[in-house]
Formats: C-alpha cells, structure tokens, sequence
C-alpha cells in the first residue's frame, strides 16, 4: 500500500505510539496477521473519539497547529446504536463475510449504514451523531431470498437514495444544512427489490413502501407493506430472474414538484435497461423506459466482450444537484461501455423519459475522448462518471488493459477524462451536433498498475469537488480511498488506507461549504472506524507520484517502486514549496493561496517559535526573562510583521488553546458548566502574563516601534477575549431569565439550547469545523468558546445567516425578541473590546494608520445586517404593542451607537493612511441618517401614543417627555454629526437655548451644526431669525452667506462694511444665474429661492449698491458710483431696445430676463432700424473699456449697419444734380445715423466709461493712436459699397460729428433721458 508522507523519527522508541493510540494497534494485544501498521483504530475501541483527540493533542497542551499535516484527521464517531449494531453483528458472523453496507449524500449532509436488516441515518455534520440518528426496518420480503434454501444476507448490495423535502436547506439553511424532511429510495442490486419511505422524519411517512421487480417485466406496481397485498409470488418471480447479467449498477432520484413526497426514481441495470420507479406513499410504479442501450455495432473486434457484462451501463447521475423544487423538468447523464447519454424527464403533465444527445468517448478520435485500438491497448472500461456543481464540466473514471510488447507483461493504466459543453451550442432541446469537448487531455493517475478482475474495476467510484480545488477522489471495492491531485504538471496521489480489522471505506463525500465559495475538505465514511477527513494540506504536502500499482490493497506489481515511494515521502516531509504558478493548470486560486501560505513557514520560523515558548514557560515559572531579547533577536523572532510574527502566533495560540476537559461534554452541558468561564479566564490571565513577559523583557518596546501591526494584533487578542468572555456572561444570564419565565425546575438545559444566540453560537462553530477539519469531532459550542482569534465570524455569519437564524415566519414578537438578542451580543462584544483597549491604551503602539479589528469590513456588515433587520422590523410592522416597539428601539439606540463608532474608527485609520475613503463616508452618512431618523420618528410616535410604557409622568408636557427620551439620541446625534436628527429634536422641543449649544459645540468636515441651522432657516424664508441667530455666529455666518448673496449685503451692512455690501449688490443685481448652484441642487422648487424676479427687482438692488457706496465714503467710492450709474443705463436701454423690437421678436424673449451687453447689440443689430443702431452705440458708450476692446469686431459690425441705413448713392447724386452749398451739404449729413453715431462716441458731448471710444477704435487714420492702419471707422466705410461715389458725403458726416453737437437736430434719437 501507498500513504500520505509521514515524518519518521530516528528514535523508534520515541516514535512508537502508546497503547491506547487511535493510530495504531496495541502491539501486544494484534491477534489478527498480517495487520497493517498504520490506520485507524477498531469501533470497538474505548472512548474511540477520546482517543482521536488525544491524538490530536498528544495528550498534553500540544497545539492543534503540530499535528502531523500530512495525517488524516478523525472527525467524528458511529451514533452509539451504530455501534451497538455492528458490535453483536460482527459477534455472529465469520470474519471477511461480515460486510456493512453504507454510504454519505452531499446535498443532505447524511449518512447511512445498513447492518442486518436495520437502516441507521445521522448527519455526518453533527457533533452528536446519536442525538437525531433514525432507525429504519428493512421490510423481511425484501431481505429473504426465496431461490436459496439458506438466509444469504445482501448488507453490501443496497444502492440508496434520499430525497429532500426540505426546501430551506436548500435556501435559507446554508449554514447548518440541517436536513428536517427527506425521503429515501432503495433498491438491492441483485434482488432488485425497490423500497421507498416518504419521510423519515415524520412518523406518518415512516412506513416503507416496496415493490419487487422481475426481468422479464416491463412494469410492476405494488403497495404498502402494511396493506393486505401478498408479495410472495412476485418476489419468488423475481428472485428466480435475478441474475449477475441483469443486476442494477446505479440508480438516482428526484422529487417530483408539486406533490406531497412523491419522488421519480431511475435506475440502470447490467442488460442495458433504464427503469423508471414512481414512488409514492401510496406504492411504487415500475417502468422499463429504455432498452439495449449498450450499442455493440461500435465495437467490432472488442463487441463480445460485452455481450452479458454486468457493468453496462454503469452509473447515473443528475446534471444539475440540487435542483429547485419548481423545476418542471431535469436532465441527467448515463454513462455506457463507450459513450455518456444525456437524458430529460419532464414530470408535467406525466412522467416521460427522452434522450437528448449522446456523445462517444471510447472511440476512433482522440479529439472526442480516448482513442481505442492503439498498440498494446487491449480494453477499455469506462467506470464511474461525475459532473461539477453548474452541469458544465463531466470527469469519467477511465481504466485501460494494456500488453507490454517489449516484456510481454500485462498492466492496467487509470486515468481520468475531462469534458465540457461547447460553448454556443444550446442543448435544452434534441442535438444532432457535438455538444461536449475535451476540457484538457487525459490526465493519467497511475501509468502501470496490476492487474484487477473485473469486479473490482466495477467496484470503483468517482468523487469530485474537494479541496485542493480540482482534485478527485477514487474508491475501490476493497476499502481504500485514494486522492489525485494534479499539481505542476504531474500527477500526486494520497490514499487513505484502513487496517484490514476495522473495514473498508463506504464512501466519500464533501464538507460543505460555509458561503457561497468552494467545498471543502474530503470526509470518508468507513465502515468500523467512524467518519475521517483528509485535509487540504495533507493532500498537497503528502501526496506522492504515481506508483506502479493497484488502486487496492494489493501490494505493487512492481517492488522496487516502494523505495521510489520513500523517496517521495521524504520530500513531502521536508516539503517548503515555492509561490505557486500557472503551471498548477485548472486548479484554481485556492491552490495557490494554499500553496502561499504553507511557504511562508520555514523551519528557521518555528525555531524561532520553539524558542519563544520556551522563554515563555520559563517566565511562567520563575517570573524570569533571562535576556531573552537577545535570544529571540539572535533568532529572527522580530523579522516578520503581522499575522506570520512569531509573538502573534504565540499570542493566538494562548486564546485558541482547546481545553481538554470539555470533550466529555455536549450542547447544554458545555454553556452550563462553569469551567467553560474559568478556561477563558485562565485563558485571559495567561494572555496578561504573556503581555507582561513582552514588557520585561523589553520586546514590547521593539514590537511597538518597528512591528506595530503585530503588537496590535496580540493587544486585539485581549480584546477578542474580553469580548467572548463577556458574551458568556450574556448567555448565562439569558438563560437564568430564561428559565426563571418558564418556572420548571427542569428548563435550564432547555433554555440553554434556545434563543437567537444559541442559534448564532451553533452557526459559528459548524463554520469553524468545516474550514478545520481538525475540530470535525468537537461540538459547536465548544468550537465557538475555544476558537477566540475568530471572533470576527460571529459578524461575517450574522450577515450571511440571518434569515436562518430569525425565521421572517416566527411571530412577530419572536422575531423582535431575537432580534433583541443578537443586539445585545454583538454590542456587548464590540463595547468590551474598545472597554480592554481604553483600560490597556499604555500598551498599544501608535494608532494612526491602522485599523482595528472591530472596525473591519466583515464586522461592519455584521452589525449593520442586524441594525436593518432591526430597522425593518420598526417601519414596516404595524398594530405592535408600544412596550415591544420601545423595546426594540432602546436595543437599536445602543447597537446604532455602536455601529456609527465603528464606521468612525474606519474612516479615520483609512484617512491616516492617505486612502480614498469618499464611498465610506458615504456609506456612513446614509446609514447614520437611516438610523437616527427611524429612531426619533418611532421616540415621536411613542410619546404621542402613550406614557404609561415610557415610564415618565403623566403630567408633564410632551415637550419634556421628549425631551428626557431623546437625550442619548441627542448625544448619538452630536458625536456623528447628524445634524438633521439635532435640528429636529431642537424644534419640537422648541429650545433656543439648546440650539445655541449644539452650534457652539458642534462642528465637523461639512461646515458644522450652525451651517446646517442657516440652511434650515433658509429654506424655510425665515431670514430674520437666521440674521438675528448670525449676530451671535458672525464667523459662520459669514461662510454661509458666501453662497447666499441675497442674504449677504445685510450681514454686511449689519457689520458696517459698506464697500462689501455695495459690491454684493451689484453683483447680486447683475448675476445670470439668480440661485446659486448649491441652492439649485438643494431645492426642488426654484421658485422657493428666487429673490431676484423683474428688472425692477435689479433696478432697486442697484440703487441700493449706489446708496452702500455713497455710505462708504472711500476713496474708490466714486468710481464704483459710475459704474453703479452705467449698469442703471444699460438696463434702462434694455428697456427701450426690447419696446422698439418688432412685436413678432420682442415676443420672443422674456421682458424680465437680464441680457448681457453683447446680447443687447446683437440684438440691436439683427433688425434694421436707425433708433436700434444708434443704441447699439449707447451700450457700448455704458460698457467698460475692456469690454469694448474685446469686442472691437462687433463695434466694427456696428458701423457697418449705420453706413447701411442711409443711401448715400442717392444723397451723391441729389448733391450733384441739385448743387448743394456747403451749408445744405452739412444741414443734409445732420440726419444721417453716420453723422449722429459720431456726435454720440466722438463728439463733444460724448459720454463713456473709462477711455473713449478714440483709444479702440479712431475715427481717421492720421489720428490713430495705435499702429495698425485699419483700426478706425474711416477704414470700415471704405469698405462700403458706395464709397468710390459717396466717400466724402461719408467722411465729412462723421468728421461733423465729431465737432459738432447733434442736440440742434429737432428730434434727438440719441437723447438718454
């Protein structure tokens, strides 16, 4: 046989293991020959899980961590009638024909032992197999067969099974995958009697159901076995047809949706048959539906040699498992000589059976499978089949008979193929095409094996989907299991081998999984020993290369390969491999992070570690540390930070420490002893004395400086401690209150075992168990209690497992009640951590940057998942009693506070580190505002429903009710900034004075209290009480008036800062936008915040800045009055543009819209009329020098529409035909817009602001005061049409202007007033 590496000691005396080990037998008492010398130990054995303890712990205060890695670990013991059973079975029978029949199901976490004619079923999960294991009677038709005259017993020839009614295992109960409703199908593979109970948990459906099946029929019904039908000649029938050719190899079944625990069965048999069994608990309905489906055409040569196999069609197995109850329709896959079948059955409206596709693996073309009739290939057996969890991938089982054509010698070659469905190809309905492809080549297992008869390649089964990620599982009918791992492009095998005394193994099956990731570890049924597990680590580091030889117990074909075998197990023992890679193929992630972590230990690692417990133990004797800092330095104990630092492995191993003393006990007993307490008191007293050993012996100060993660995590294990400690004292005074409620003498085991805490205990230790396997055998309790560095699990399940653990079913006043509960653990678990950190703070190294554990991801989400619940249970219920619904808001009033402390924690330490913590803030605010809001609505509607359940005086006002109930809200609220909860507590209590406080004391990253007080006020066009409450907050109200300019010039008058206040108006009265961007993103209602409405409303601004101005008496007084002035006239021209518009434009535009100056001139030049062109030049007269410099093509636009409004071609031709003098000539050009757009910006009575219009743009170019030559109005009317003819009537015009004033003029469109 070939085992897992195990590490010899050069001392044979040292490595011999004591008499009573569970590893191997007493060496003096081994009556049986032969007797391998590794194992596990005889059920009849005493105290078989004691003993596997102590294997665990050597029977001192030997850790969990050095246990031998490469080992399998004994998780759990046979309920105790098992044991009983096997024990008197075994006494009557001969040794080697006493053979068990069991077997272990994934989806319900059973498993089942038949011996003699009883059936025993428990979850393999349970830490107490006895307490729920059923016993079922096999029915005496079924177990006696009528063609012998002898009692042949047919223990090993069951197939079973069971079928789940349980639709919230499937749903809400992934956390214990406690199976409470499941039905179980049976048939005997030679007799082919088929029994089916309906529910083995309900004592109405505990009654069997029977059917026997003849060869030659193609269908059967039978009855109940307590009705009145008589069997006997049925059974004699078949008992007479029943033979090796037509024996049944696999059978699978399903619930029928939409019935009350009515299943469809299927089942194969060796004469290429598929039966279908109806079973209901009214009787079982036999139909042959397929025939003949081993097809022989396809093999020429080889098709004798399965003519009347007994192995064809091989197995059966679902596509999809488990699957949801609604299904109306499943598929399945039938495994044949050389193909996999794909079947449906639809179960509405009857039950039909049809093949879809098939795909041949045994033939012609690699490419499709495995290619026959190669050299030295004689047969091939496809043996077992199995597909993944999603129904993609299929692994066949493959065993080959080869010739050696140089040796002449005969071998078999194992291996494994692996398919998957081609992508694209849809195959829900009949497929004419290939729909499955080869995943990866065919990965061998063992290349020259010895030679098996053919019952035993037929024994062997397939198992998939435990840890390491991709590996398999093979069992052989002789009892061993054997693990293949493919890792770094070869093959690693680790077999699990029993002694031949204590039976084979039944059956393999996988942890599992505690979230929505992978499986875990691989479990193994055996059939005397109990239930064993094969971690994931001794996979990877005790895994050996492919031997020549057997998957069976048989020794190797090839001897020399055991010391080829050594060799291997050596390099497993020593193994420090590196960083895994891509060479690990398809195994995944979890490989490599498995891989990571195994490397990080080396042995200059645990010398360093040896080193310090010793030091350690030292200290604890004689109070010594004996230069122990130059020790532990000489020793790199202070070179690795965090988790993998020596001190904190050391510092987790005090708190983790299993006791010894409570593996006597189980559930209740565990809570209600009081050693439970005192372990975690010595447990924390050692903690302390370890944190004194670190101050003494001065590495607390090198951890605190250089490693201050690590001293951090060694401080958070007191605190994790204090916690657990605490949680403790809670349950046992839950329970007292309990018990005492209940008024029995007999309750306090009861009320132990109950409530939401217990639940949440259970749900954090059957977690714990599964992720170690080396705590399989122990209870949740106890694994909870002891495992105290994982005290985050208690919040990772608290939102993972809420629903399972508060049913949304129960009563409402339960449901409060457990809610209720679960708050007060969490809180008492996070306050007695921060209560050890305040007490304990000279031990802690500096803490910014870094995060507390309470303070993570996993525990945030935790108390948040009850916080809501909670929430939920406060909003949405309606007609509860007020004293419940107090209840419920006291509890969520503590545990909100909690939960915003440590959202606090969080953003601080992430800001410390210079990380982006925006979505946390963001996080925080909304489930903060969520939590203070829902609770003082509910303080509200307690205090207007009624004072009798607030415990306050009835004649006080509801004002001072409110007042004294909201008090630790209130605090909540100030210490987190919930300045919305603070505001409304002020108003309805209507104080002043509390308002002022709360804005004095109140500040933070969002302005502070007083901001959110101006915003409110605001809002609400109170603006005197926030003017008036902003004497006593000049500062903050100042930064709040920044946004709010409407408001801003008052404050500022308020203050005396007339040159402010005038240029906010002004401002104010010119702004395009009338609300601020803060404003409009505020409200909803953009009338709500107008202030500014008509062009009045600016007007009365602007004479207001006027007035501010006049008021400031300062130098630049003068000047911001002009410019007051010039803004007056540009509105008023506003005014008078938008009346002279043409009615079909003017209505285009809002009359009370503020135009920008350039608007206005486009404005004025888009309609061609004299009056519009010359106020075209008003604007630009009122506009600032820049502005018109900046726009110089638009003041040239400007001129070019003034030539236009005149024909001067007309008025050329009238000056020559009528002989204008020199006077007409000028009284003529006086009415011309050229001649008054000159007067107004260069005559002598032009008006402008800042420079005039001669430094923009000149009227000549001699008189140009800037250097390019086509910068003046002279240039522009050059360009003109008529200039060739009317250049001088043109020029003279504005040089007229120029000197003279156009006010002669009887009508004076250019008048401003």
């Amino acid at each position: 046989m070939f085992s897992p590496g195990i590490k010899r000691s050069s001392n044979r005396k040292a490595a011999t293991a004591p008499p009573d080990s569970p590893v191997t037998p007493v060496p003096d008492h081994n009556l049986i020959p032969n007797r391998p010398s590794t194992g596990t130990p005889t059920p009849w054995a005493p105290r078989l899980s004691v003993l596997a303890r102590t294997q665990l712990t050597n029977k001192s205060d030997k850790k969990v961590s050095d246990v031998d890695p490469i080992k399998p670990v004994y998780v759990g013991e046979f309920p105790e009638i098992v044991r009983d059973e096997q024990a008197n079975f075994l006494r009557s029978h001969i040794h080697g024909d006493a053979s068990i029949s069991g077997g272990m199901d994934k989806e319900t976490c059973l498993s089942w032992i038949i011996c003699r004619n009883r059936l025993f079923i428990w979850s393999h999960l349970s830490s107490s197999p006895s307490k729920n294991c059923v016993v079922l009677e096999l029915p005496l038709n079924c177990l006696v067969d009528g063609a012998n005259s002898k009692n042949e017993y047919h223990g090993t020839n069951w197939l079973l099974c069971f079928v789940n009614w349980d639709r919230t295992s499937r749903e809400r109960n992934k956390a214990l995958r406690i199976c409470k409703s499941a039905g179980i199908v049976m048939c005997n593979q030679k007799t082919r009697a088929v029994i089916y109970w309906p529910d083995i948990y309900n004592e109405c459906g505990s009654a069997p159901v029977t059917s026997m099946l003849a060869s030659d029929e193609s269908e059967v019904t039978s009855s109940p076995v307590d009705g009145q039908s008589n069997p006997d000649r049925q059974w004699q029938h078949s008992a007479i047809n029943s033979t090796g050719s037509n024996s049944f190899n696999s059978l699978i079944a399903s619930a029928l949706p939409s019935s009350h625990h009515v299943s469809v069965a299927l089942a194969c048999s060796s004469n290429g048959e598929l039966w279908h069994f109806y079973c209901a608990p009214t009787g079982i309905q036999c139909r042959k539906v397929y025939q003949d489906m081993v097809d022989l055409s396809s093999h020429s040569n080889d098709s004798s040699q399965f003519v009347g196999s007994k192995g064809y069609p091989r197995s059966l197995i679902w596509r999809f498992s488990p699957h949801s109850m609604e299904d109306s329709n499943r598929q399945f896959f039938l495994l044949t000589n050389h193909e996999i079948q794909c079947f449906s059955i639809s179960f509405h409206p009857d039950v039909n059976v049809s093949r879809m596709w098939s795909h041949e693996i045994v033939g012609t073309d690699s490419d499709l499978g495995i290619k026959k009739d190669l050299a030295g290939q004689k047969r091939i057996w496809p043996l077992d089949l199995q597909v993944d969890d999603h129904g993609k991938i299929i692994t066949v089982l493959v065993a080959t008979f080869c010739k050696d054509r140089v040796s002449s010698s005969s071998y078999t070659q194992y291996s494994l193929l692996t398919m998957q469905y081609k992508s694209g190809v849809n195959a829900t309905s009949d497929v004419h095409e290939r729909v499955l492809e080869k995943k990866a080549p065919i990965q061998v297992i063992i290349p020259k094996a010895r030679v098996e008869d053919e019952d035993f390649l037929f024994s062997m089964r397939l198992r998939i989907g435990g840890r390491p990620s991709g590996s398999t599982l093979i069992l052989s009918g002789d009892g061993t299991a054997t693990v293949s791992h493919y890792f770094r492009n070869s093959t690693r095998l680790y077999q699990f081998d029993l002694p031949y005394d204590a039976g084979k193994v039944l059956d393999a099956s996988v942890l599992p999984s505690t979230s929505d990731g992978e499986d875990g570890a691989w479990i193994l049924l055996t059939e005397k020993a109990g239930i064993w597990a094969i971690p994931e680590k001794a996979v990877v580091l005790g895994g050996v290369e492919p031997p020549e030889r057997s998957l069976s117990r048989k020794g190797s074909s090839n001897e020399g390969s055991t010391q080829e075998e050594r060799r291997n197990l050596t390099f497993a023992g020593n193994f420090a491999p590196r960083r895994a890679s891509s060479e690990a193929g398809d195994a995944g992630d979890r490989k490599k992070a498995v891989m990571g972590g195994i490397a990080r230990r080396t042995s200059h690692d645990e010398e360093s570690e040896a080193l310090l417990g010793q030091l350690f133990h030292d200290f604890l004797l004689t109070g010594q540390v004996d230069a122990s800092y130059e020790k532990l330095r000489s020793s790199g104990a202070f070179e690795r930070d965090g988790e993998t630092n020596v001190f904190t492995r050391t510092s987790k191993s005090i708190i983790d420490t299993l006791a010894k003393h409570w593996t006597t006990t189980r559930g209740a007993e565990i809570l209600s002893m009081t050693m439970v307490y005192n372990q975690l008191k010595d447990k924390q007293e050692k903690h302390q004395r370890f944190l004194q050993f670190l101050a003494l012996s001065k590495c607390h100060e090198e951890l605190c400086s250089k490693q201050r993660q690590s001293l951090l995590t060694i401080m958070e294990h007191g605190e994790k401690l204090a916690g657990i400690i605490q949680l403790r004292e809670l349950q046992n005074l839950i329970s007292h209150n309990r018990s005492n409620m209940s008024g029995s003498p007999h309750s306090s085991s009861e009320a132990q075992i109950s409530g939401a805490l217990w639940d949440l205990i259970q749900v954090v230790g059957e977690r714990a168990r599964r992720n170690t396997v080396l705590l399989m055998d122990r209870d949740n309790a106890e694994v909870f209690y002891s495992k105290v560095s994982d005290l985050e699990e208690v919040f990772y399940c608290l939102d993972s497992y809420l629903a399972y653990i508060i049913n949304e079913e129960q009563p409402l006043e339960i449901q409060i009640q457990r809610a209720c509960e679960l708050s007060n653990a969490v809180v008492s678990i996070v306050r007695s951590a921060m209560l050890y950190r305040n007490e304990h703070h000279m031990w802690y190294p500096l803490s910014q940057g870094l995060t507390s554990w309470y303070c993570q991801p996993v525990v945030r989400n935790g108390l948040w998942r009850v916080a809501s619940f909670m929430l939920q249970l406060l909003n949405g219920t309606f007609g509860l009693e007020l004293s419940a619904k107090s209840d419920l808001c006291a509890h969520l009033e503590v545990l909100a506070e909690v939960l915003l402390e440590v959202y606090a924690g969080a953003i601080t330490a992430k800001a410390d580190r210079g990380e982006e913590h925006k979505g946390m803030l963001d996080e925080y605010w909304n489930r903060r505002d969520s939590l203070l809001d829902s609770l003082y609505k509910q303080v509200k509607y307690l205090v207007e429903g009624g004072h009798r359940v607030l415990n306050v005086g009835i004649d006080e006002p509801d004002e001072e009710i409110l007042r004294k109930l909201t008090s630790n809200l209130l605090s909540i609220a100030k210490r987190h900034e919930g300045y919305n909860t603070m505001w409304s507590i002020c108003c309805d209590i209507n104080d002043s004075v509390l308002l002022r406080n709360l804005m004095h004391e109140s500040t933070g990253p969002k302005r502070g209290f007083s901001y959110f007080v101006f915003e409110q006020l605001y809002d609400k066009r109170q603006f005197s009480k926030l003017l008036r409450l902003g004497e006593e907050f000049q500062e903050e109200l100042s930064i709040f008036l920044k946004h709010h300019r409407d408001l801003l010039w008052l404050h500022e008058l308020f203050l005396h800062q007339f040159s402010s206040a005038s240029e906010t108006l002004h401002v104010l009265a010119l702004s395009q936008n009338e609300i601020s961007s803060s404003e409009a993103e505020e409200s909803s209602d953009p009338e709500h915040n107008r202030f500014i409405t008509t062009l009045a409303d600016r007007k009365r601004l602007l004479n207001l800045s006027k007035i501010a101005a006049m008021a400031d008496k300062t130098t630049d007084s003068e000047t911001k009055l002009k410019r007051i002035e010039a803004d007056l006239k540009i509105l008023k021209l506003q005014e008078e543009i938008l009346k002279v518009l043409p009615a079909n434009e003017a209505n285009q535009y809002d009359g009370e819209r503020l135009f920008r100056p350039e608007e206005l001139i486009e404005l004025c030049l888009k309609v061609q009329n004299p009056e519009l062109a010359l106020r075209a030049f008003d604007v630009f007269a009122w506009t600032s020098s820049s502005f018109r410099r900046s726009h110089r093509n638009l003041l040239e636009g400007c001129w070019k529409n003034a030539a236009d409004l005149d024909d001067w071609g007309q008025l050329h031709q009238a000056s020559k035909d009528e002989g204008w003098s020199d006077e007409e000539t000028l009284q003529q050009l006086r009415y011309t817009v050229l001649f008054q757009a000159s007067s107004r910006c260069y005559g002598p009575s032009a008006e402008t602001i800042e420079e005039g219009f001669d430094v923009v743009l000149p009227l000549r170019n001699e008189n140009s005061e800037v250097s390019a030559l086509d910068f003046s109005v002279e240039a522009i009317l050059m360009q003109h049409k008529d200039f060739p003819d009317a250049g001088k009537l043109m020029l003279t015009a504005i040089m007229l202007g120029r000197v003279q004033d156009n006010t002669k003029v009887g009508e004076d469109p250019s008048s401003m007033e």
